[in-house]
Order: structure tokens, then sequence, then C-alpha cells
């Protein structure tokens, strides 16, 4: 029996945080899929038994459940003693930009992708800001990741797994993401991992 399991599937940025984040530190884990395409979060039955905000990712590890990406990384860093920070200003740190990501890096972009790519609405002011909020946040990141390879400490840690999230991700969103040079660096740092896998690969897919 695996030591950790976590509910997800591919196509969610947020659970392939955490997914990555197990795969990297070499941890003992299963998939679990949910069918979010389909409602499943949404059913009350899933919300008390696995979540109540019922949203993925969930981790469940020794007879606990988490839920929140940058809670699991957190949690994730402590347990395997790795990519978590070395002292108390790199913490802070850590959480400044994991924190920028789920507000504002990630928050715009999945917002955009899942409109405008997996539901298909087409282009609409909706979409229009959101790929507006997403460029914005995406040139602050550039522009950080312009004087360090990683987000802190010069070596990966789970701020740049948060941030991480939905970079990958195949679809297009209307951004001309090669503009963005220093992230499609550091994207090939990350790619270059012992480990590494795409979200598609690493998770069960829910659309086909």
């Amino acid at each position: 029996m695996p030591d950790y399991k976590l509910h997800c599937f591919a196509e969610s940025g947020n659970a392939y945080k955490a997914a990555l984040m197990l795969e990297l530190t070499g941890q003992d884990w299963q998939p679990v899929f949910v069918d979010f395409f389909n409602g499943q979060t949404r059913e009350q039955t899933w919300r008390d038994e696995v979540n109540e905000q019922g949203e993925v990712p969930v981790l469940e590890h020794a007879g606990k459940s988490f839920t929140q990406s940058a809670l699991i990384l957190d949690y994730l860093a402590e347990k395997t003693g790795q990519f978590g920070p070395r002292d108390e200003d790199e913490k802070r740190e850590i959480w400044r930009w994991m924190l920028f990501d789920n507000h504002k890096f990630t928050s715009y972009y999945a917002a955009l992708r899942f409109l405008f790519c997996l539901k298909k609405t087409g282009e609409t002011d909706v979409t229009r800001f959101l790929r507006e909020r997403a460029v914005a946040a995406y040139r602050i990141v550039d522009a950080h990741l312009a004087k360090t390879p990683f987000m802190v400490g010069g070596r990966l840690t789970i701020a740049d797994l948060s941030l991480a999230g939905y970079v990958f991700m195949p679809e297009d969103t209307g951004i001309a993401l090669a503009q963005f040079t220093h992230i499609e660096a550091w994207k090939a740092r990350i790619q270059a991992l012992p480990g590494w896998k795409h979200p598609y690969e690493l998770m069960p897919r829910a659309a086909s």
C-alpha cells in the first residue's frame, strides 16, 4: 500500500504541484482519479468524505488528509526533508512567492485556461481581462528569474513547484509564452531534474 494517496486529475495544475513534488522526492504514492469534469467534486458525498472545499488536490498520509496545494507542498517539504527552506528568512520568502502564485500567477492563468481552452468559451471580456492579468504576473516572475536560476535561494524549492503548476500545460491560451525568456529557461531547468514528468504523464487524465 502506497505511503501517499493524491486525489487528482491531470488537467489540474494545482494537483500537478503536489504530484511533481511527490515524484521528484521519490515517494511511494498513488494517484486517485477525480472526475472533475463530470461534477464529482460538486457531489455532497465527495465533499463530506474527501474535501469540504470541493477542490483537488487532496493528499492522504498517515491517516490524515491535507488540502490546498501550498499547504501540501509545505507538509511534504517537512516530511521528506527536500525542497524546503534552510532558515526562517527563506521560509518567509518561499511563502511570499507561493502566496503570489496562488493569488496571481497561477490564479489568472488557470482561470483563463479553464474558460478559453477547456470550456471553449471563445474570446470574451472575461478572457481578455484574465489574459492581461496573467501576462502582468508572468512579467513579474520573468523579471525575478532574470536574477536567479530558481525562485528562492538559488536552488529548487517548493516555491518553484508551486509556480510550475500550469507552465507545462500544453493548451494555447493566446499568450505568447516564448516572450518570457527567463521563465522558459527556468522551465528547462525544472524539466532537466531527475524524475520530472509532464502533468499528462504523471496523473490520470479526465478529458479526451
